[in-house]
């Protein structure tokens, strides 16, 4: 080959290494070549992490541009690092022999902090951060970017990180393993880690086959499975996937997982088949993990990177959270925490006439005290349709409910047999109850079942709308937070509250938390 190859590589340590192998095997073979260094945005954009700047391929689009410019022949790549589609007019050459795969944790002291609930962990990858968390839930983890040796400055700079988790490869290839490491054998690394990818331009036949005499099949055929699995589930740098394939024994061995980014939810997937029947591994794994809700929760992670815009003061399911309308970003959280206290034996030691409970968590308390043999009502009188259900799978008969507290109230005052009540209820329980059965001459024996207590979220985001399910969530965001759009409430008695504050409040058409997202979803549509 007469014509000088001319290597785009970016000018990182790491990336001169990798681009000066290709140029070693290129130049072994008789091929003349030159390095052209190149910087790229994933290089100067290193305030935050690579999940959350945005752009595919962030660390090839500026060689895909130089090549296509004519500025270039070949780009030199971290496989990993590569789109899963490549641009109109480029292809992979070829892909060196695999390094590497695993992940590996490099720690400051010793490897105790494993065993500690408040372990701090930095990693500037999405899949590890899921991964490292759906293992040690309890541990934060705190982002961490920059080349190698940058990153392992910071991890000896600050005090409070116990450790940060590295490529293998990129270590060994540096010459820089801290002998304070261990590899995460446990962690399924990302589709095609460990591999050096050379691109080239699809009508540049002198090159391609120059290229294809430093190409490793077996590491081609299993990164192609691995980069294939993640195309099929319309994943990339931002999605929580990590992928494996190898050869052994004329056999594929494949393993893979998706996770939420949290790493509170995960598939897994792995099969071993015959190397015949490598070509039809990756759709089989994908329709596997997406089968078991894997589009779900990439899904969510899409969302999840977008600005919010509704708020709901109770924390959703994820069948819930599938429910609103596209144009909602969702995000949720418990609002109010309750604790249930304990009930004396004499409040329940004979059989009570007339009981009354407006909420499940009064359920919840009676029978944290009692089994549902002591509780001997006589007549059971409740507010709303899932605390009915509850009480009657439960405990026993409910005798008549009522939407809310005032029209439960109400009705007592002209049908309730006797005198006397007895209210198991909360710490903050409104007074409309109580206040018009005294009105009436009847005698409310109130038993504080259960505390609530205030724990709503700060919201940074300029939101469309709030969900609130109780007057107790309306007071507990409003702690936190300022008034911000609609109140969307499930029920009369929790807009009465809203309408202190909001100017627009809109109440569900039944009191259910899938209700409410009906009425978020009409005002998107």
């Amino acid at each position: 080959m007469s014509k000088i190859i001319r290597i785009g590589t970016r000018d990182s340590q790491l990336a001169m290494w990798q681009a000066k192998t290709v140029q070693a095997q290129l130049e072994n073979l008789g091929h003349k070549t030159v390095l052209v260094p190149v910087k790229s945005t994933g290089d100067l954009v290193l305030d935050k992490p690579l999940y959350e700047l945005g752009i595919t391929g962030i660390f090839t689009k500026t060689l895909d541009i130089a090549m296509l410019n004519g500025d270039i022949d070949i780009a030199v790549h971290s496989l990993k690092d590569v789109p899963t589609v490549l641009p109109k007019g480029i292809v992979q050459a070829a892909v060196l022999k695999r390094g590497n795969i695993n992940d590996t944790l490099v720690f400051k002291k010793n490897e105790e902090f494993l065993s500690t609930k408040d372990a701090v962990i930095a990693t500037g990858s999405l899949r590890r951060r899921a991964q490292w968390l759906n293992q040690y839930p309890t541990h934060k983890v705190v982002g961490l970017r920059g080349n190698v040796n940058s990153r392992l400055e910071k991890l000896e700079d600050n005090e409070d990180w116990d450790a940060a988790i590295f490529a293998a490869a990129g270590l060994g290839r540096l010459n820089i393993r801290p002998e304070n490491s261990i590899n995460l054998h446990w962690m399924i690394p990302a589709p095609a880690q460990g591999a050096v990818m050379v691109a080239a331009l699809e009508d540049d036949e002198e090159t391609l086959a120059a290229c294809a005499e430093i190409n490793h099949e077996e590491t081609e055929i299993c990164t192609s499975i691995e980069r294939e699995f993640l195309n099929r589930l319309e994943g990339g740098c931002t999605a929580p996937i990590g992928a494996l394939a190898f050869i052994k024994n004329e056999e594929i061995n494949f393993k893979s997982v998706l996770l939420s980014k949290d790493g509170s939810r995960k598939i897994e997937f792995s099969k071993v088949v015959p190397l015949d029947q490598k070509d039809d591994l990756a759709k089989f794994a994908a329709d596997y993990v997406i089968e078991k809700g894997g589009k779900k929760l990439i899904d969510q992670v899409k969302r999840s990177e977008k600005e919010i815009n509704i708020y709901s003061t109770k924390k959703l399911t994820d069948d819930q959270m599938m429910l609103f309308h596209n144009d909602v970003i969702a995000d949720s959280n418990d609002a109010i925490k309750i604790s249930l206290n304990r009930i004396p034996k004499t409040f329940v030691r004979n059989e009570i006439e007339n009981v009354i409970i407006t909420s499940k968590n009064a359920v919840e308390a009676l029978l944290h005290n009692f089994s549902a043999p002591e509780l001997q009502f006589k007549n059971i009188y409740c507010v709303g349709r899932r605390t009915k259900r509850m009480i009657e799978r439960r405990i026993g008969k409910v005798k008549h409910t009522e939407a809310n507290a005032k029209k439960l109230a109400e009705h007592l005052v002209e049908f309730m047999e006797g005198t006397e009540v007895t209210f198991f209820c909360s710490d903050l329980r409104l007074d409309d109850l109580p206040n018009i059965l005294t009105e009436n001459n009847i005698t409310v024996n109130e038993v504080e079942a259960y505390q609530t207590k205030f724990d709503a979220d700060k919201v940074e985001a300029e939101l469309d709308g709030v969900m609130f399910y109780s007057p107790s969530t309306v007071e507990s965001f409003l702690k936190q937070n300022k008034t911000s759009g609609i109140a969307f409430c499930i029920g009369e008695t929790t807009a009465k509250e809203a309408k202190k504050y909001f100017e627009d409040v809109r109440v569900a058409k039944v009191p259910t938390v899938e209700s409410v997202i009906e009425l978020v979803n009409e005002y998107y549509v």
